[in-house]
């Protein structure tokens, strides 16, 4: 490490050269990265509903659907108007009543048995079918020409609300890191000594997250979700490294006069100080790597890869930037305008017994509220009520009653008999309004022999057909869920291999990955951080005091969720524990490590006290560093599912910092003979 450390000390301007080069690839990488919109894409492969959407794109050619309300209800000028849809690159089927009537009768004239159903408050429905999947870049331009060509606001479906998703998040992306930036910049002008620091602070993480985005391209894509939270949380987490170093390289300047010979001592002491706390912050977002939902792993390895990127910078590009300014630095230095917090620090030794205490009445509400926080996994409803794609289909529900239509797919093979059996039966399933198939069409006296192909095609391939239901239960909810389990019940009476594909079983697929999710990540991390700290402190007692701590500051954080009566979108749930034991544990980690060396030398009050008034500044500082990184995002964002995870990192980044600061010296005032006897190399008493 130390040649390292001479390295860079020696090639300071060269280092700085070729960091900004290297920002040439990395912008080229964030641009061309794809950015995906559609959370259920992240569904595991080899479940049933996948292979349903695979199935009705290769052998239907249905990637996508998506209903249309028109104001025609002339047959002539719906049979024009679809033309003209047919024309939209993308599109595949166009079909409404003028399809299955003659062009000359008035839609007044049809039956009311069939006009109930296509024809309502002035309203026509349109079916469009697209060739590619929901989330496609030719399905979205599809809907936006449609929305060019239509009302905007009479386009429902998945596509739709994607297309939506990523007008909003490309809008407000900017926004976020402008908002990171500036209430960042601000915490550390108050906290640092120089009014320069704070730019080259800031720009030496810049560096560190274009870098990060930039290669992200390896990856193919990333979700929208991964793109908005990993530039302010990467600014959020690694800041306090390049903070550290600073603070070192200004204690060694006044024992050393050579500034390269400071910066190499600085070097060497960020490296050996940081590595354990950064390899469990690491550790704790590619735990997100376990996830079935393969969101988790695209959240997780983007995120460990821009703490990677934040380390190599700190190490490399932030000493080089504090040799080549040097003189900068010195003539913009002031007084460091923070706090000292004297009276937490005395808070924290003289009633440790009240607050260990308090902490233990406060945990059985923390544990309730965050056993029984409420969540939903209804994707559009983080999504504002405005938006075209939610007035659509609060529409096509009030209008038409289509809430939730969903596709059985079953073998073509089977007798005509059982067929007629399997739709009785789904005709009978109560909260089921709605069953399409050949043989409906059939009872309204149009033979299939005589119906176009572009009908024939969407019902009937070489080896499947498919049934179109519809019910009345919104998607996520526990009543379809429910009746999605009796669908597949009586259709695999008839078809053993028959599918229920479409949002709503995908979306109940989604509840059950993401409950069983939530569950296992939690442990996973916990486990993981837990063997990483025990060769990371060389104690076995310290880990389960850390990790007791920070489990504590994350339900504290869940349970307010819960008593504010807030619904929080199913992804919060699931990552924000993680990413805030594996962000925040580094305060813990720091505390006691600190403790320890003083407890070599010192009596335990006469050590904690050294260790507070060492460490909790630099554990506020850090805390509201991502505090402030994340709540200008949780402010703004229209995105609920954006929005409610920036809100809860950065709470918990104060109730942490709080818990660390308050609890944590308790416990090790309370546990400090057990801690000795269990820790290697540290003085037994």
């Amino acid at each position: 490490m130390k040649k390292f450390a001479e390295w860079i000390s020696n090639h300071s301007l060269l280092i700085v050269i070729i960091s900004c080069l290297l920002l040439i690839p990395a912008l080229y990488g964030y641009k061309h990265t794809k950015i995906n919109y559609d959370i259920l894409s992240y569904l595991p492969e080899n479940i049933e509903t996948i292979k349903g959407q695979e199935i009705l794109m290769n052998d239907f050619d249905i990637g996508s659907f998506s209903f249309i309300l028109t104001d025609s209800k002339n047959n002539q000028k719906l049979l024009k108007l679809q033309d003209k849809i047919k024309e939209i690159e993308g599109v595949n089927h166009v079909l409404s009543i003028a399809d299955l009537t003659d062009a000359s009768i008035p839609i007044e004239m049809l039956p009311d048995e069939i006009l109930e159903k296509i024809y309502r408050e002035e309203k026509t429905l349109i079916l469009v079918t697209f060739h590619t999947a929901i989330s496609d870049e030719t399905t979205t331009n599809a809907i936006d020409s449609l929305r060019n060509m239509l009302d905007e606001n009479s386009i429902s479906g998945m596509s739709a609300m994607v297309l939506d998703t990523a007008k909003i998040s490309k809008s407000e992306m900017n926004i976020y890191i402008i908002l990171a930036v500036l209430f960042c910049f601000i915490v550390l002008l108050f906290s640092t000594d120089s009014y320069l620091i704070p730019i080259f602070l800031l720009g030496n993480i810049g560096f560190a997250i274009l870098y990060n985005m930039g290669s992200n391209i390896f990856l193919g894509e990333i979700s929208y979700i991964t793109q908005a939270i990993t530039a302010v949380l990467q600014l959020g987490v690694t800041m306090d490294f390049s903070i550290f170093l600073y603070h070192k390289y200004e204690q060694a300047k006044e024992k050393e006069k050579n500034k390269k010979k400071a910066i190499e001592l600085a070097i060497i002491e960020t490296f050996h100080s940081v590595i354990g706390s950064s390899l469990t912050t690491i550790a704790g977002f590619l735990s997100l790597c376990a996830m079935s939902l393969t969101l988790g792993m695209d959240i997780g390895i983007v995120l460990a890869k821009g703490v990677i990127c934040g380390l190599i910078c700190v190490l490399t590009l932030f000493p080089a930037l504090l040799i080549v300014f040097d003189k900068g630095l010195e003539k913009t230095k002031h007084k460091v305008k923070m706090p000292t917090f004297k009276k937490l620090q005395e808070c924290a030794i003289k009633h440790y017994k009240l607050i260990i205490i308090l902490f233990l009445i406060i945990s059985i509400p923390a544990i309730i509220g965050n056993k029984n926080v409420e969540v939903y996994y209804k994707l559009d409803e983080s999504l504002p009520e405005t938006l075209p794609s939610r007035v659509a289909n609060t529409k096509l529900a009030n209008v038409f009653d289509i809430v939730s239509p969903n596709i059985i797919l079953i073998d073509k093979s089977i007798p005509i008999n059982n067929y007629n059996r399997l739709i009785e039966e789904l005709k009978n399933i109560e909260g089921i309004n709605e069953v399409i198939a050949p043989s409906s069409i059939e009872k309204i006296g149009l033979p299939l022999e005589i119906l176009p192909e572009t009908i024939t095609d969407i019902f009937e391939q070489e080896k499947y057909q498919l049934i179109l239901i519809n019910s009345k239960y919104p998607a996520a909810s526990k009543e379809l869920n429910q009746q999605i389990e009796q669908i597949s019940k009586i259709t695999k009476k008839y078809d053993a291999n028959a599918i229920v594909a479409g949002e709503g079983a995908l979306t109940k697929d989604l509840v059950e990955i993401a409950d069983h999710d939530f569950q296992m990540v939690n442990y996973i991390s916990i486990i993981i951080i837990f063997i990483l700290m025990i060769f990371v402190l060389k104690s076995i007692s310290l880990p389960i005091l850390l990790v007791i701590v920070i489990e504590f500051a994350i339900f504290a954080n869940m349970a307010i969720a819960y008593f504010n009566g807030t619904t929080l979108p199913f992804i919060a749930s699931i990552v924000v524990g993680t990413i805030q034991l594996g962000a925040t544990i580094d305060y813990a980690i720091l505390m006691s490590t600190t403790y320890l060396e003083e407890r070599k030398n010192e009596k335990k009050e006469k050590a904690m006290k050294l260790t507070l008034q060492k460490t909790i500044p630099s554990i506020i500082v850090s805390a509201f560093c991502f505090f402030a990184a994340t709540f200008g995002v949780a402010l703004y964002s229209k995105i609920d599912m954006i929005a409610s995870i920036c809100n809860l990192l950065s709470r918990g980044a104060v109730i942490s910092m709080i818990v660390v600061s308050l609890l944590l010296p308790t416990l090790l005032l309370i546990f400090d003979k057990i801690i000795l006897k269990t820790t290697i190399n540290r003085k037994k008493d």
